[in-house]
């Protein structure tokens, strides 16, 4: 039996124009695990995401989470345990109300009324948005509605929290704060960044992909400190790293 909740076997996956985004992809990641992915614009990285939540299937190769291989017929079981905040919030945040969209997914799941309310309450406080829970989402800034985007997924109480640029557009503020949140969350995270300072601070191991393909892997302030390795696959060192 593995003992990986995340497993990508020989994964490849090309769009409809021909352009292959995936291939010969394999990785996987441990319960509990913080990994972070990076690597120049084009690398897959999006694409891989994609998977991780059944929104794309594989073309060939697997992805299994938590020990069920995606397939059509999974689908919907495997979004229940893999959570995705995604790079925009927007894309997200629908409702009229920042509570109502909190209390869509548990309510969609169907959880009793009371549970609802008590998890939506509950997640609301943690992010500090319970005195916003009535403003509409295009109301709040640009950090208030990262929070709300990460709080409709914890909510969910997922197994995986995929994390696609997740400090895009965040002043440094907000991103200290949200470094302290991914820090502390006890799920298994995946963490899609051009921000390497980020993953540095949040993650335990990194991946790095180009063209599809992955060229490295390890403990991440390893990877990330490789400048020869960065370099050549279109990157730049962690900011703290620079002289």
């Amino acid at each position: 039996m593995s003992h990986h909740i995340v497993e990508v076997s020989d994964l490849h996956y090309a769009y409809p124009d021909g352009t292959q985004a995936l291939a010969d992809l394999t990785l996987a990641v441990k319960p509990g695990e913080a990994l972070g992915i990076v690597g120049p614009n084009g690398a897959g990285k999006s694409t891989l995401v994609n998977h991780l939540n059944g929104f794309h299937l594989p073309q060939a190769g697997a992805v299994t989470i938590n020990g069920v291989a995606l397939s059509k017929k999974t689908v919907e079981r495997i979004r229940r345990e893999v959570g995705v905040v995604f790079q925009g919030p927007d894309d997200q945040l629908f409702m009229t109300r920042v509570y109502d969209d909190v209390a869509f997914g548990p309510t969609n799941l169907g959880w009793p009324a009371a549970e609802v309310a008590a998890a939506t309450e509950r997640i609301l406080r943690d992010f500090g948005l319970w005195e916003l829970r009535d403003r509409p989402p295009f109301h709040l800034s640009q950090g208030q509605k990262r929070f709300a985007a990460f709080a409709t997924v914890l909510v969910m109480r997922p197994s995986i929290v995929v994390m696609d640029e997740p400090t895009a557009d965040l002043d440094p503020r907000n991103r200290r704060r949200l470094s302290q949140l991914a820090r502390g969350l006890k799920t298994t995270r995946v963490t899609v960044s051009h921000d390497l300072d980020f993953v540095w601070d949040t993650c335990e191991r990194a991946v790095l992909l180009d063209a599809g393909r992955l060229v490295a892997a390890g403990p991440a302030q390893e990877v990330l400190a490789d400048r020869a390795l960065l370099e050549r696959h279109g990157l730049e060192l962690p900011l703290r790293l620079q002289r």
